[in-house]
């Protein structure tokens, strides 16, 4: 029997794997952090038996809360990807299963590789809409890469997405790329209609160092880039440094920023009510968006999420609120489940990839009825 985690965004580390009944690993925490949550391994064995496997660190990880009425995902193929049973005993968390085949990957949600997001903005730039750009490199030397989809123009409205802050929240790229097809799907009547309207800014993958390294939520070097907002750095945060910068070149009219939380299972919209800037026009933008997306997609709810902030008690350290407040747009966070949506769930893949896709390209139509309120 072999374990690894010796590729692209793996993270395990192997105490004792001699009985396939009680294999014992521990998440290995982000480089220069106490943060972990996010693993990914490969099981070998040709013995068609029982494996048990215990993350026996689980008990002390960065949101211990994720791991109730969570099960992990496998795959045999690394393309399709399902539920497994998992337990957690408030110390560690065991997933159990039979393998059909040799090897099976495991993974805390659906991967999404470097490499794939390599082919989603090479793809983007085959389209006449589409131009790609680099506005600089990661610690580790990869680029920040950045989507301009339409033309700016007068009147024109400037909409920016970003995704993986947290690189662990692989559904955040999920989303990205459904929303990237359909906006540069010329037979979509609403992108269509949308890119009249719009030019937009998209940073599919904000942490690619992260992402690359097997982190739950910090970069290279260990910051936690939605804590960068208010003074970011390029010694310590340079993917929120020249984003921000590129932002004062554009300007800002609409901000989604998107993310995964791990103890709600549920889908929703975390808004920058808490700012200094926050006025009636900016609730009302936002009331909007949430009724758009509460009618045109059961995946979407607005009874649970966080607490709201009280007035001026918004932490301008993170992305939604800095940049809801400096342009004063309408600015959200959106966050979708490493667990199920429990208002729609499926026990075989619980919150997925394709879930994930599909939201993306539904929050194309909520912008859509928004976009001409925007200023």
């Amino acid at each position: 029997m072999q374990i690894s985690s010796n590729f692209d965004s793996g993270n395990i580390r192997v105490i004792d794997a001699t009985q396939a009944n009680n294999i014992q690993l521990e998440i290995v925490k982000d480089n220069q952090s106490d943060f972990y949550q996010w693993f990914h391994f490969k099981l070998h064995n040709n013995e068609r038996i029982e494996h048990v496997i215990h993350l026996t660190n689980a008990g002390q990880s960065a949101y211990v809360a994720g791991w109730q009425g969570y099960q992990a995902v496998a795959s045999y193929d690394r393309k399709h990807w399902f539920r497994v049973p998992t337990d957690f005993d408030g110390k560690q968390l065991s997933i159990t299963l039979t393998p059909e085949y040799d090897a099976v990957y495991f993974a805390y949600f659906v991967p999404y590789s470097y490499e794939r997001h390599q082919d989603l903005i090479h793809n983007a730039q085959l389209d006449a809409d589409c131009q790609l750009q680099v506005l600089g490199q990661t610690l580790d030397g990869r680029d920040i890469s950045l989507l301009k989809i339409g033309e700016a123009g007068d009147g024109k409205k400037v909409i920016w997405l970003t995704a993986r802050q947290h690189p662990g929240e692989t559904m955040a790229e999920w989303f990205m790329e459904g929303f990237i097809d359909r906006l540069l799907d010329e037979d979509d009547g609403v992108a269509r209609a949308l890119l009249d309207k719009a030019v937009f800014y998209v940073v599919p993958n904000m942490n690619p160092d992260g992402s690359v390294r097997g982190h739950l939520r910090t970069n290279a070097c260990g910051t936690n880039l939605n804590r960068e907002w208010a003074e970011p750095s390029m010694e310590k945060g340079p993917e929120v440094y020249l984003v921000r910068e590129k932002m004062f070149a554009t300007g800002v009219d609409m901000f989604l920023d998107i993310h995964g939380d791990e103890a709600l299972p549920f889908n929703f919209v975390a808004g920058c009510e808490g700012v200094p800037a926050y006025d009636e026009r900016h609730r009302g933008l936002e009331d909007k968006f949430k009724n758009i997306l509460l009618a045109i997609t059961p995946e979407f709810q607005d009874d649970q999420g966080y607490d709201k902030d009280a007035p001026g008690q918004a932490n301008l350290t993170v992305g939604t609120n800095w940049v809801g407040n400096q342009f004063k747009c309408l600015a959200y966070t959106v966050e979708m489940p490493f667990k199920d949506n429990d208002l729609l769930p499926d026990p075989s893949v619980g919150w997925s990839d394709a879930r994930s896709l599909l939201l993306g390209r539904d929050f194309l139509t909520a912008i859509y009825h928004v976009v001409d309120d925007l200023r």
